[in-house]
């Protein structure tokens, strides 16, 4: 589908009762990259699969980068606003409740950036492999907004302490924020699924 504004895959709910999930694949993925990822960790839910429109030595991403770690904030802003815009486009099409965004890595990032900056787009979101994208000048009330974040705590891309810090935005804007940190790199595991499935069970 190329309607909307973003190319993109949508699947209908099977299970309506769950909340639709946002797919935001990482670095070099696609609208398919995280289809079976969504399956898996929500059998039933509506699956709404963004490509991201930014191209990196012809690999797709949600928003630039100046270098590893170091994001074109100017970018990343425009981006997560036409992102949110896209998700309002969506659930008017499709007959949608706000989803919640599953991202990976460059995915799980622009996720965070619509959590600090339009929340009310999401209904909560699973972080798999973020950082603090940027350093908010104010802060968002996310009060019982539900948000699960998955760090590898050897990952190599992301350091320990920007890891940390959007731990600390996060419950400090007042997320229902799950935080763990698994004895793995940059890559997800079959824990890592097995956490997140078992948290999207008991969100409602």
């Amino acid at each position: 589908m190329t309607d909307l504004g973003f190319i993109h895959k949508f699947i209908p709910a099977t299970q309506p009762s769950k909340p639709p999930l946002l797919l935001l694949h990482g670095t070099g993925g696609d609208e398919n990259d995280l289809i079976p990822l969504g399956q898996q960790l929500s059998p039933g839910a509506a699956l709404l699969s963004p490509r991201g429109k930014v191209l990196e030595n012809g690999m797709p991403r949600f928003f630039r980068r100046l270098a590893e770690g170091i994001f074109d904030l100017d970018d990343l802003k425009a981006r997560t606003l036409e992102l949110a815009k896209f998700i309002a486009a969506a659930r008017e099409t499709y007959g949608l409740a706000a989803p919640l965004a599953a991202g990976f890595s460059n995915g799980a990032n622009i996720a965070a950036s619509l959590l600090l900056t339009q929340p009310d787009a999401l209904h909560g979101a699973l972080l798999m492999r973020a950082m603090l994208p940027f350093e908010p000048e104010s802060l968002p009330n996310l009060a019982a907004k539900p948000v699960l974040l998955l760090s590898g705590s050897s990952d190599p891309m992301i350091s320990a302490a920007a890891r940390d810090r959007l731990v600390t935005v996060l419950q400090a804007a007042g997320a229902d924020l799950v935080y763990k940190a698994l004895p793995t790199g940059h890559n997800l595991t079959q824990n890592d699924l097995i956490i997140a499935a078992q948290w999207l069970e008991h969100i409602k």
